[in-house]
């Protein structure tokens, strides 16, 4: 995203439907995957955003069922270069990482969602579902909160993005579209304030 500006809250706001989108595009693939696409291409206003996503559906939509789920499997289960866990790339320490896991999960509770236990705090569908579902506009606690989950997104999506990339991998459009909505959320240029 180069650089952390200031969020625009109104924005994330609105875009909300977008993230729910791309949290079911980066879930694991349902037999109506492929048929979905006409109904999650509706959410996408943003052109650059909207011809990432049309490119990733044209790659993905030349191969079988069978074989999406191998490509989602052996691109976000098999590979530790491409996880969809967001802390993985920054931590290695697992009690840093723990501590993080555990503040996101105490900031969707404080924003009501209640996630599910089988999946870990950092995993990136859960995080933009948050996005999507969360009750955090306009509530005084969100500010650093959002700051803190979306840095947390931004980082990981960071590192995924290159090693997706480098594969040639078809979901490499999908993060980059989601970079790309998290961008236009963020006012770039602006210092951000830090009230200690």
């Amino acid at each position: 995203m180069g650089g952390f500006g200031v969020i625009n809250y109104a924005l994330l706001d609105e875009k909300r439907a977008v993230f729910g989108a791309i949290s079911a595009v980066l879930s694991y693939p349902e037999k109506s995957f492929i048929n979905d696409r006409f109904l999650l291409l509706e959410t996408f206003e943003n052109p650059k955003t909207l011809a990432l996503i049309t490119a990733f559906w044209e790659e993905i939509s030349a191969l079988t069922f069978g074989e999406i789920t191998e490509t989602y499997v052996d691109t976000f289960d098999f590979n530790k270069k491409t996880t969809l866990y967001m802390t993985f790339y920054k931590f290695e320490d697992a009690r840093e990482r723990g501590q993080m896991l555990a503040k996101l999960k105490v900031l969707y509770e404080m924003f009501g969602l209640l996630p599910d236990d089988a999946e870990l705090t950092d995993y990136l569908p859960l995080m933009l579902e948050f996005i999507d579902a969360g009750d955090w506009y306009l509530d005084e606690r969100s500010g650093d909160s959002i700051e803190l989950l979306i840095g947390v997104i931004e980082d990981g999506s960071y590192h995924l993005l290159q090693a997706l990339e480098e594969a040639g991998n078809p979901y490499r459009f999908v993060i980059e579209a989601m970079r790309n909505e998290l961008r236009v959320c963020v006012k770039q240029g602006e210092e951000k304030q830090h009230v200690e």
